[in-house]
């Protein structure tokens, strides 16, 4: 979470860098003297700093609404003005470029600013507790909208800003535009309000987790002695902006040091975005179903074993399972019951595949998955019946819950569905997926940045 917020706090300074003095006419792009900076810093320090002090992410609600129509706007601006028959007719026709184009050793450093553009799960809980009514519609309503209405913007300019200039495009895109035109700096300044708003965001999630990590989420600094309702920070700041100043130079000393976009995003979607995006998902999913998933496998190596006639395997039980004393507590036993664990009662889980295993088995990578959902189910089991920590704020959080009921006012009769071979076949692929395009992301930026 931390890495996916925290690289996209340095490109939208960098981008303000880009943009901002393009529009005073002090320099374009790149180029230019510490005019850039100081700008950066000044407009940084005035605009993006005290947005991000908010305490809550609902304060930011109007800001977002005029940076989502500076984005809409700007987008209309790349697919309208950037000269995409001229550049497409020098490179041979449509055809010619989608036949040269359409793979390169910089698919994967895409993928990665892919990533960056669209992970938004780091966020989701954060954006999830500043709705004002909170109900399972309404959240899958503003996930699904926001979510599309993102990839047809995220494929409209990609494609249009790819086609106008190809392999001249540069990692901000209105830096490829000639910088006097009123057209062009309009674009700069509608861009320049999207960064300025939606810096805030990303410092909102990178200050949840380093308080999560370094306080336990006490955000207000209750356990620090003192009077009021927030504390415990430095230099007269109380915790919560002593966090977002921190942070805010934290991110400032690579922006003013790196010019180039490009391998900011894209670093931080092959390592970012593929752990939060890919990997992350089939992991929890396989944590989270660990009994289902433990119980198919053993289901798969008990019919191979019946059609095998080896009969090892069904030797602790009816089922092919053996119930085995748990480490640090001989009264405990792992058997296939799927109840919760009751305080007092022993803890009840599905093992690991034991006896002979077929080739496919270590070929699809079995032992590690089975080793995660392992763990998963343990963690699980031992949550589930753990207590949770009432904090200082619990009093507050009840009316922040989700809404299950419908309109009428009843709870709604849901049914738990119980995951199929499909549905864990898909969590794998994610986590091979995401592996995959972490390591190429990275190694395709050393390659490009080091190896020409």
């Amino acid at each position: 979470m931390f890495i996916v917020a925290y690289g996209p706090m340095i490109a939208y300074l960098l981008i303000v860098k880009d943009t901002v003095p393009t529009i005073l006419g002090v320099a374009h792009g790149s180029q230019g003297g510490i005019e850039r900076e100081l700008i950066m810093l000044g407009t940084s320090l005035f605009i993006m700093l005290p947005l991000a002090m908010q305490r809550d992410m609902a304060s930011l609600s109007f800001s977002s609404l005029l940076s989502v129509t500076a984005d809409v706007i700007l987008v209309g601006f790349v697919a309208g003005f950037a000269p995409i028959s001229e550049t497409v007719s020098e490179a041979g026709g449509l055809g010619e470029v989608l036949k040269n184009e359409w793979i390169n050793s910089t698919l994967f450093i895409g993928l990665g600013i892919l990533s960056t553009a669209m992970a938004c799960q780091h966020s989701a809980f954060i954006v999830s507790g500043s709705l004002e009514n909170k109900t399972q519609r309404r959240w899958s309503r503003v996930t699904g909208l926001s979510i599309s209405l993102a990839a047809i913007l995220c494929a409209i300019l990609g494609t249009c800003g790819y086609l106008g200039f190809l392999e001249n495009t540069e990692g901000d895109v209105l830096n490829n535009f000639p910088p006097g035109t009123v057209e062009a700096n309009g674009a700069r300044a509608l861009l320049a309000i999207t960064m300025f708003f939606t810096y805030p965001m990303e410092s909102f999630v990178a200050r949840h987790v380093c308080v999560a990590i370094f306080h336990n989420g006490d955000l207000d600094g209750t356990d620090c002695p003192g009077e009021g309702e927030e504390r415990g920070g430095y230099l007269c700041m109380n915790r919560r902006q002593t966090w977002t100043v921190g942070l805010y130079i934290l991110a400032l000393i690579p922006a003013l040091i790196v010019d180039d976009l490009g391998p900011v995003l894209s670093i931080t979607g092959s390592v970012g975005g593929s752990c939060i995006a890919y990997i992350a998902p089939g992991l929890v999913y396989l944590g989270v179903n660990g009994d289902d998933f433990l119980s198919k496998v053993n289901d798969w190596l008990q019919n191979y074993n019946i059609k095998k006639g080896n009969r090892a395997s069904q030797d602790g039980g009816a089922d092919g399972d053996v119930e085995l004393p748990v480490a640090g507590d001989a009264a405990q036993v792992m058997s296939t019951g799927n109840e919760l664990p009751v305080a007092g009662q022993s803890l009840q889980m599905i093992p690991a595949p034991t006896g002979s295993k077929p080739l496919w088995y270590y070929i699809g990578g079995f032992p590690i998955w089975c080793g995660i959902a392992s763990t998963g189910q343990l963690n699980m089991r031992n949550r589930l019946s753990t207590p949770a920590p009432i904090s200082a704020r619990d009093s507050s959080l009840d009316s922040q819950e989700f809404d299950h009921s419908d309109s009428s006012g009843e709870l709604p009769q849901n049914d738990v569905s119980t995951p199929s071979s499909g549905d864990f076949a898909i969590a794998i692929f994610f986590i091979i997926f995401g592996t995959v395009a972490m390591v190429a992301g990275v190694a395709s930026n050393v390659y490009v940045r080091f190896l020409p």
